[in-house]
């Protein structure tokens, strides 16, 4: 196993990923009535059901890739789908953390680094 570390790592942003967008999925209009709610005061009051669904394509895309990556790994070796999973997932967290401090939600963004810490270390050790 000497891929264990990013094969964790890509489990984890796979099943974060894959969750998160079976959810937005699945239950559509209460995510968009919550998050109408939560950035009325911000500029993107507008945008929210095209933001929705742009974050929910790029949560599946990087879920899905994640687990082409672990499969990537396991079978081959190789690290390119796991990498492009990790980067994918770099990019949609740093656009839940831009909303989240757009939307003065202090404690949502510290979450989110939470999850970013992660996703970083995987493109590390993926590139």
């Amino acid at each position: 196993m000497n891929n264990a570390a990013s094969i964790l790592l890509l489990v984890f942003l796979a099943i974060t990923f894959i969750q998160s967008g079976y959810d937005k999925l699945f239950y559509w209009k209460d995510n968009l009535d919550w998050l109408k709610k939560h950035f009325a005061k911000t500029r993107l009051k507008n945008l929210v059901p095209l933001a929705l669904l742009h974050i929910l394509v790029l949560e599946l895309i990087s879920g899905i890739l994640c687990v082409v990556g672990c499969i990537e790994l396991l079978v081959s070796n190789e690290r390119t789908f796991g990498l492009y999973g990790a980067v994918f997932s770099s990019i949609t967290l740093l656009m839940l953390l831009f909303g989240q401090r757009l939307a003065k939600d202090y404690d949502g963004a510290r979450t989110i680094v939470i999850y970013f810490i992660p996703a970083i270390m995987a493109v590390y050790w993926l590139n």
